[in-house]
């Protein structure tokens, strides 16, 4: 039997403003969470993608 690794999209709990779902998508991603949140509020300005799509994370991604 294999044993298969993988990351798992989960909220941070450490690095949050509002729902630590920028956080935990920089963290999946590795990437810097304000470069996350910047991308967030570009979206939610170019027709409310970003909101959206914040919702739909915070709903469906676990804490960590």
């Amino acid at each position: 039997m294999e044993n298969y690794s993988y990351r798992r999209l989960t909220r941070s709990t450490t690095n949050r403003k509002i729902a630590g779902v920028c956080g935990g998508i920089a963290r999946y991603l590795n990437l810097d969470p304000t470069v996350v949140r910047i991308v967030f509020l570009l979206a939610l300005f170019c027709g409310s993608f970003g909101f959206w799509a914040y919702v739909i994370v915070w709903l469906a991604a676990p804490e960590e």
